[in-house]
């Protein structure tokens, strides 16, 4: 704790400039997104599992709260993935480092650049959901829905202390320190490889990711009735099916939205849940082994906290990776998106 404050005093009195502050930016718009991805792919699992759940997740990003967060979400992504190209770019070019703060500048028009078309198009569509007169969930219950997160942390945090204890028992008993120097193991280097490759991978894969989520069908558009979706406008390339399974949320749910868009079919494959799952794979991993970075960065004095954090990430990354799997290989029928039917009528009074 003394190391963060430490650093956070340290980081508004220094005068590094633009590599100082790209360095601030690049973790804080990390943290940002491994936030969003925690609550994201849990919401999206219960699509698949727990159909009403899904309705009030939905209806809390259809708040005046979240569509807020989406901004900022939006601009998180933007900015991580471009400063995480230049950052790969100069490792692997080290004659560069003399044009990184020409590079940091590029990367800040870059992301101002990019947000000032996504940030219309959702100002557009959040302007004409709010002046439609929609249900608005009071701001109590979308703080509220967020309980069972907290439960989630709170449960995981438990079971990285007692594996800490553990690990400390068997290793040195607590004592001791993380020796700094050396050449480094072959697990970081291989960690460090992964991290540049899989930036490289995840940035197309999330603006695309992006674009058609956020900006060309954004989280209104989820509950829109006889609106044809995004990608599977096809004709015959879509799946068969008198209703589910005809590229249109003909019922309005969010629960709808996900299986017409999982069970598109291209070339016989479903072809989203590929893109999906590739995302999951990918972005959990690397997310989660970035925030494994940050926190063990505050905690090398401290070999019990250092396993403890090192631990939480172990089992959030896991835990997301399974229940985004889980969700992933199964299908939504017609009774999951009637309970969403349901859910929807009693949630709004209709």
């Amino acid at each position: 704790m003394a190391s963060l404050v430490l650093t956070l005093k340290e980081t508004l009195r220094y005068r590094g400039a633009i590599g100082q502050w790209s360095w601030v930016l690049h973790r804080l718009t990390g943290l940002g997104v491994v936030l969003f991805l925690f609550l994201h792919v849990i919401d999206t699992a219960w699509a698949v599992f727990a159909p009403e759940s899904y309705v009030e997740a939905i209806a809390t990003y259809q708040s005046p709260l979240f569509t807020i967060g989406e901004f900022f979400l939006v601009a998180c992504v933007v900015y991580h993935a471009l400063n995480g190209l230049r950052i790969v770019m100069m490792d692997f070019r080290p004659d560069l480092w003399k044009h990184q703060q020409q590079a940091a500048y590029y990367v800040l028009g870059g992301t101002v650049l990019i947000l000032i078309p996504f940030f219309a198009k959702m100002g557009l569509d959040a302007a004409n959901h709010y002046t439609s007169d929609p249900f608005v969930l009071p701001i109590s219950e979308v703080i509220l829905a967020q309980l069972p997160f907290l439960g989630f942390f709170v449960i995981g945090a438990i079971a990285a202390v007692v594996i800490a204890f553990i690990q400390n028992s068997m290793a040195d008993g607590g004592a001791g320190a993380v020796q700094i120097g050396g050449t480094g193991s072959s697990i970081e280097k291989f960690w460090w490889s992964f991290m540049r490759v899989s930036g490289i991978l995840i940035v197309p894969l999330v603006f695309g990711h992006l674009a058609m989520m956020h900006v060309l069908q954004g989280v209104f558009d989820l509950t829109a009735s006889n609106y044809t979706i995004i990608g599977t406008s096809t004709g015959s390339l879509a799946a068969v099916g008198d209703v589910l399974g005809n590229g249109i949320n003909d019922s309005g749910t969010s629960v709808e939205f996900v299986a017409e868009r999982w069970g598109f079919l291209w070339g016989g494959v479903a072809i989203w849940k590929v893109y999906d799952i590739a995302l999951l794979a990918l972005v959990v991993t690397h997310g989660f082994n970035g925030l494994r970075y940050i926190l063990t960065d505050y905690t090398m004095d401290n070999p019990l906290l250092r396993r403890t954090v090192t631990n939480l990430c172990l089992i959030g990354g896991l835990a997301l990776l399974l229940v985004g799997a889980a969700a992933l290989f199964s299908s939504i029928d017609q009774d999951a998106i009637d309970l969403a039917i349901e859910a929807t009528r009693a949630m709004t009074g209709e």
